[in-house]
């Protein structure tokens, strides 16, 4: 039986929580499964009980996400909360909101900030994300090098219009690994067919061979901490609470609302009740949590 086995029969199903504080973003990325049109998300106030409980139910890390978490005026509160409580905190941003002053205020409240990088030219990462949006992220990449105490996840979700531009980015990435002190992870996601949202997937998804040689073909590489998530990864990973706090698990195209979050008396009961995959889950999670290794 592996340790993450009896970790999950001995405690709990889940180290993580992604809170999706919003739904607001300056991005309209084709590919996102992240809520949509949620026009009234919960106040400061009781988005500081959403994250109390989420520390006192056993999780070891929040992900504030959205839409662009950083398009809430109370996102540093509630950052600084997360983690005067005792949460890992994780800020994944579009990058394009993330400015110098804001991480003066508040990136000693920050244990990793996730960035999105879909092309390594303007021409292909504009197919994806609005224009400027790849010098934008290099500008944030810089002035995180003075922040060595925050790791840093690049992001590509591998797409038909940037599957050949990866290894690329691969060396942006790699580049950066060498200017900073941060710990640095890139990961390649396999572009799901999951959105809330009209898609055209035919558009966008790559066959399970085509990401295979891709990951063949950059496997093996030692600059940089390099993790592939194909959709048999990506499916059934995450616990997700949407911006009016209901709490969300997808499955494979499906999102399924088990209602309050603040309302759930057991949460364990309920990950038992869905298609949930706890141990993936936590094999996912202790990658990249802060007592893990490079």
């Amino acid at each position: 039986m592996s340790k993450v086995l009896e970790l999950v029969q001995k405690t709990q199903l889940f180290s993580t929580i992604d809170f999706h504080v919003t739904y607001e973003c300056s991005q309209e990325c084709p590919y996102c499964w992240g809520p949509q049109d949620i026009e009234n998300p919960v106040s400061t106030v009781t988005s500081k009980r959403i994250i109390k409980k989420i520390k006192e139910i056993g999780a070891k890390r929040i992900v504030f996400t959205g839409g662009d978490p950083l398009k809430r005026k109370d996102i540093g509160k509630l950052i600084r909360y997360a983690k005067n409580i005792g949460l890992e905190v994780a800020l994944s941003t579009t990058g394009d909101e993330l400015t110098k002053t804001f991480l003066k205020w508040n990136a000693a409240y920050i244990d990793l900030i996730s960035l999105p990088i879909d092309g390594a030219t303007e021409e292909i990462s504009s197919k994806t994300k609005e224009a400027g949006h790849l010098a934008a992220v290099l500008k944030v990449l810089g002035v995180l090098k003075d922040y060595p105490s925050v790791d840093v996840k690049i992001c590509t979700p591998v797409t038909k219009h940037n599957i050949k531009d990866v290894p690329n980015i691969l060396k942006l990435a790699e580049d950066f690994k060498t200017k900073t002190k941060s710990r640095v992870f890139y990961n390649i996601f396999q572009t799901f067919p999951r959105s809330l949202g009209e898609v055209d997937w035919n558009e966008f998804i790559v066959s399970n061979r085509s990401f295979g040689a891709l990951k063949r073909k950059l496997s093996g590489r030692r600059k940089i901490n390099i993790n592939f998530l194909d959709h048999t990864t990506l499916d059934k990973l995450y616990l997700m609470i949407f911006p009016n706090g209901t709490l969300v698990i997808p499955e494979g195209e499906n999102f399924t609302n088990f209602g309050s979050f603040l309302e759930i008396e057991d949460i364990n009961e309920v990950i038992k009740q869905s298609k949930f995959e706890a141990v993936k889950h936590l094999r996912h999670s202790k990658g990249w949590g802060k007592r893990s290794k490079n």
